[in-house]
Parts: structure tokens; sequence; C-alpha cells
């Protein structure tokens, strides 16, 4: 399946609290840029998206535990089912929701919402989980699994606008051989499930590595995710693209809650 370029704006802010957030104009339509060449409408034949991400408790409680993943992302005249429409009001749940459709919906599906007074368009982009864009459309733990994998990857502790290649075992991740030439660094593996009660999300290093400066700052004491230590330790599975899967949430694999969807980000050496 072709994979998609998402653009990812803003500051990085984490659930975890009452935290101030920037908040970024998403309004404005996210540039997008391929390997080869800018495309106008975003879409490009690898796996390579931009990060760099706004959260808030606000996102999480107005989104995420309101019917969103059980009425599907289908709208009702102003907001998603399941959502408040005053909700969408708040620029950082507007930011949130644009990654969950970047990431879940394929390039043929988009959502178009009004808040405030002003109308949103937001494109899907990897196609992880089209279902959910569907008529009658929900996201089961799998499709939130993947998701979250997806969001998670592309925060960016300093907010910083840079290209990642994102791989797993699902064919939405599959990348290009020039993705695969270009992109050889191996950092991290991501997982979780921001959709749950707790939003349990997880990050292993990759061997040999002993930070995440793009996701976790200059100490992995203050990342937004707890690290699992090495995922050559974490998980049980190796893809063919060096991606890591079945990992678990112990540090151990197959102790604990084990996680097949996860993603593995590959930086530009």
């Amino acid at each position: 399946m072709a994979n998609r370029v998402a653009r990812s704006m803003g500051l990085l802010c984490l659930a975890t609290g009452a935290l101030a957030c920037a908040q970024p104009d998403e309004a404005a339509s996210p540039a997008a840029l391929d390997v080869a060449a800018v495309t106008e409408n975003g879409l490009t034949e690898n796996g390579l998206v931009f990060n760099g991400l706004v959260f808030n408790g606000l996102v999480f409680n107005g989104l995420v535990f309101n019917g969103l993943t059980t009425n599907g992302l289908i709208f009702n005249g102003l907001a998603p089912g399941g959502v408040n429409a005053g909700v969408l009001a708040d620029p950082a749940s507007r930011q949130f929701l644009k990654y969950v459709v970047s990431c879940a919906l394929d390039d043929q599906q988009s959502l178009s919402f009004t808040a405030g007074g002003t109308s949103y368009t937001f494109s899907g982009e990897l196609g992880l989980a089209p279902q959910w864009g569907k008529a009658h459309g929900s996201c089961d733990g799998s499709c939130q699994r993947w998701v979250s994998a997806c969001v998670l990857a592309r925060i960016d502790a300093a907010g910083v606008d840079r290209q990642i290649s994102v791989r797993g075992p699902n064919l939405a991740l599959f990348p290009t051989w020039t993705e695969l030439a270009q992109y050889t660094q191996r950092e991290a593996t991501y997982f979780g499930n921001l959709f749950i009660p707790g939003q349990p999300r997880f990050l292993c290093l990759s061997p040999g590595q002993s930070e995440d400066q793009r996701v976790c700052g200059d100490s992995l004491s203050g990342c937004p995710m707890a690290v699992e230590g090495s995922c050559a330790r974490d998980c049980a599975g190796h893809g063919l693209f060096g991606e890591f899967d079945l990992c678990s949430d112990t540090g151990r694999a197959g102790v604990g809650n084990t996680y097949l969807e996860s993603i593995t980000v590959y930086l530009p050496r």
C-alpha cells in the first residue's frame, strides 16, 4: 500500500496534568514533501512523515473518552460522532484530531467540520485504520493501538519539524527502497493506547542506544513515555525492514502486555 507524508506543526505538551500548551494555527494547510518532489495534495509513495505534536488534558478528556472510538469518525454537522462540538473550539483538540485522522485514514478519506464558525478539513494519509472513517465505523483495540503508536512516534520534545521514517508490521508502513537507503539510523519503537483510561504509552530503544533526544529531550527521566530499555530484550518480533513488534510493557518480551501494533522510527544518518 502506498504510504503517506504528513506535516507536523507545534510544540510538545503532554497530557499528564494541567500543562500549558502553545496553540498552533492548524487551520492552515500543511505542506507536504516527497523524497523526490513537492506534492500539492500531500500524497507520496513512502512512509515518511513529519513529527511534532501538541497535547493537553482537554484533548483526552474531551475527545478520547467521549465516544470517539465507538461512534466513529462520522460527523453530525459540527463535530465527529461522540465528540461535543464545543471541545473542537480548542486548537489543541483540533490538532490532536488532525494527527489521529492523518494516521488512521487513507488518502481517499478526509473529515470536514465547523468549530467556532471556522471550517476545517483534515485529510487522511497513512491509512492505518481506514475503516474508522466509514459509515458506522468504529475503532477496536487493534485500531486504537495502531493509531496510538503512530501518534506517539510523531512526538518531538523540541517541537522541531523533521522528517522520519515510520515502519511496522502493517502494509501501510512498508517503506520504499529509496526510503530504506536514505533512512538508516534506527531510533526507537513506540507503542501504547491513547484511547483508554491511563493512556499507557511506551518506547524501547534501538539496541546500542542510550537516549532518544528527539522524543525525550536531554534525559530519559523526563520522557513522555515509559522507557522499556532495549528493544532487543523488550520485543519478541523483528521485521523485514528493521522494525520491532510484539513489544512488552515490562521491558521483557513475553511478560506483561504485548503490543503487535508498534512503530519503529528511522532517521536519516
